[in-house]
């Protein structure tokens, strides 16, 4: 008996995982709530050495995940310093970060269009410019993904479009019956929020 209890559960444990996004969905919300407690960007922050410290040995950085669990990171270093000079943090790229690739991601850049919408990227938004209604939006994982299906009646062929130098990996295209489904790979994890404007939607990430 109790190892048909077992069955069973595991068998309804699995009637709620979904492999495929273009799969039509009914009767479901996969919009989660998306609550972060909003924090002032990191700028600079600076450490001062006592006197007595002549060898730095690692740096480690203790951060909140997006689940709200503590996780470290840690570099090991072993260089010589000069206790005088502070020890800086800073994540101010846009103005003095050397790295071109990462300052492309802030160009506004259009990545995809075809016959119903435009999708353009600036840092962690995606503005989708289209007239059609978003009728559902929700995501997935593993890669992480944005699903946004869109009202229309269509007989769109299926389109994929690979993108560069952007947090929107790609972008691929799906048809059903009364709507068509865009699927957007993600670079990693975020929070998402997805926004109405005057000419179509805004997805921003977090």
């Amino acid at each position: 008996m109790l190892k048909k209890l077992l069955f069973i559960s595991v068998l309804l444990s699995t009637l709620y995982s979904r492999e495929n996004p273009f799969m039509p969905v009914k009767n479901e919300d996969f919009i989660s709530s998306n609550q972060l407690v909003s924090k002032k960007p990191l700028k600079r922050a600076t450490i001062k050495l006592p006197s007595d410290a002549r060898i730095l040995q690692s740096v480690s950085v203790k951060y909140k995940k997006l689940d709200g669990s503590i996780a470290t990171q840690t570099i090991e270093l072993d260089n010589s310093i000069d206790w005088h000079l502070p020890l800086f943090i800073s994540q101010s790229y846009l103005a003095d970060y050397k790295n071109t690739k990462v300052k492309t991601l802030y160009k506004k850049k259009k990545i995809a269009q075809f016959k119903y919408a435009i999708f353009y990227s600036l840092g962690k938004e995606l503005r989708v410019v289209t007239s059609d209604k978003l009728i559902r939006s929700f995501s997935l994982v593993s890669p992480h993904r944005i699903v946004l299906d869109f009202a229309r009646v269509s007989h769109l062929k299926r389109y994929e479009k690979v993108t560069k130098e952007t947090i929107f990996k790609k972008i691929r295209v799906g048809n059903h019956k009364d709507y068509y489904r865009v699927v957007i790979e993600l670079d990693g994890y975020y929070k998402i929020d997805t926004q109405k404007t005057t000419d179509g939607y805004i997805v921003k990430l977090r």
